[in-house]
């Protein structure tokens, strides 16, 4: 009989059918066997009596600012952060680092420090800008994920919002490559203007940030890249969408066909426009917490599986980018902190809702790796796939607080909420990361994924 490496037992396994209880054999980081009674013997033994066994997080959307501003967050506190989160893979975005990953070399060199620092896997985005679109090839067959843009002002000098050709001579490419490109979809000229008019008027309240980003410039930003997708053929996903009206757009997309997903994020279905009020600059993020209607239309949509996945969008920065002694709520830098949390919110919101297990799991595992070529690995707990697992209680909870925030900044919207389950351990390729509320890896592990048909290796 095999010896194996690992197995769990007596765990309630969130298979892609729904809830069984069994036990996961675990061998040279891939589950060999899911059978009730595994006689084998093993170097390591987890009794999961009681508890849950999702497929480890696949989370599409974070921002780790390595290199050049490591001290926002970079791969080893992030990585960290996400394993105790009971994430097991991230797609890193490509700007907020210096240089952005817009070229070859800046991919290398984000994916040599990753490999070197991040204790669990991850995959790298590429950026669309003005003026890149020469690159994007090299990028596609090195290995990223996708392709990254902006339809508003990003903030960062380093990686700038696309202008319409560009955008359209970009997707033109990222088609021929058989990519996905994501949008960050706010329409540039709206959000300007508007945040113009407010300034000279020196207005600059929770309120009135709100107002410089309306729905309708999600709106229209949305329905104008659904327009030059047709025309060029690109395959779209639609980063943290915070609208009905939006969505109902993509949906009438996806109706006729065309290839795209969409996402929305945690702090849009758990948070609103009140925290804002309430909070100040952290909660800051665009687009904006949405008022509280507006969230329950969200995740209604959540339930009628109107959103394909679900992505933390952290984006972190040092305090005192966020300081409302310093800078108002125009001035301060926007992004929410909170990428421990994603698989624990729609778990909560689950128990909330009556939504089963393996639709959670199909929001956070099965839908990202089928939509970005991870699938023959990653996704699933079935045989043959990476044991990349992520254990759940629901008999104790979780309240946050600086202490157990893993991430580089504490300053979180999340600190301060309880959530009804608490992640207990994470498994990466059969590695067990995080084990009893602390990092159990004494070295990274975590490694590059390069999506299926991708040849070139460096």
């Amino acid at each position: 009989m095999e010896h194996l490496d690992v197995i769990i037992i007596n765990g309630k396994a969130v298979l892609p059918a729904g809830v069984v209880k069994t036990d996961i054999g675990i061998k040279d980081g891939k589950i060999t066997v899911i059978k009730k009674g595994i006689q084998n013997e093993a170097d390591f033994i987890w009794d999961a009596e009681g508890q849950y066994i999702f497929p480890g997080m696949i989370d599409v959307h974070v921002h780790f600012s390595e290199p050049g501003r490591e001290h926002w967050e970079g791969f080893h506190t992030g990585s960290m952060m996400m394993a105790a989160g009971g994430c097991t893979t991230y797609f890193d975005m490509p700007l907020n680092g210096i240089p952005s990953t817009v070229n070859q070399a800046a991919l290398y060199e984000k994916a040599r420090l990753g490999n070197e620092k991040s204790f669990v896997d991850f995959s790298l985005w590429g950026g669309l800008v003005p003026g890149n679109e020469k690159d994007l090839e090299a990028l596609a067959e090195s290995g990223v994920i996708g392709f990254k843009a902006f339809l508003s002002t990003t903030g960062n000098k380093e990686f700038e919002a696309v202008d319409d050709i560009s955008l359209l001579n970009g997707m033109k490419m990222i088609a021929k490559l058989n990519k996905v490109l994501a949008l960050h979809s706010e329409s540039a000229a709206i959000t300007n203007w508007l945040k113009a008019e407010k300034e000279k008027e020196g207005k600059c309240s929770a309120d009135d940030y709100l107002e410089t980003r309306p729905i309708i410039a999600e709106v229209e930003a949305v329905e104008r890249a659904i327009y030059y997708a047709e025309i060029t053929g690109c395959p779209l996903h639609f980063v943290h969408i915070s609208s009905a009206k939006a969505i109902e757009k993509i949906e009438q997309a996806k109706q006729k066909g065309m290839n795209i997903t969409v996402e929305t994020c945690p702090h849009y279905l758990l948070f609103n426009h009140e925290h804002l009020r309430e909070l100040g600059t952290i909660a800051k993020c665009a687009p904006p917490l949405r008022e509280q209607e507006e969230q329950q239309k969200l995740i209604s949509l959540l339930i009628d599986n109107k959103f394909d996945m679900i992505s933390s969008d952290h984006s972190p920065c040092p305090y005192d980018l966020k300081d409302p002694n310093v800078y108002n709520l125009f001035q301060a830098w926007g992004g929410i902190s909170g990428g421990q949390f994603s698989l624990l919110s729609m778990i909560e919101l689950a128990l909330r809702y009556n939504i089963p297990f393996e639709t959670v799991a199909k929001w956070t595992a099965s839908a990202p790796a089928e939509r970005f070529g991870l699938s023959d690995r990653k996704g699933k707990i079935a045989e043959g796939a990476d044991a990349d697992l992520a254990i759940i209680t629901l008999e104790e909870s979780y309240f946050v607080t600086e202490e157990n925030y893993y991430a580089q900044h504490k300053q979180s919207l999340y600190i301060g909420h309880t959530f009804p389950c608490k992640v207990v351990g994470t498994f990466i390729r059969g590695n067990a990361v995080f084990k009893d509320g602390r990092l159990a890896a004494q070295t990274p592990v975590g490694g590059w994924l390069k999506p299926e048909g991708c040849t070139v290796v460096k």
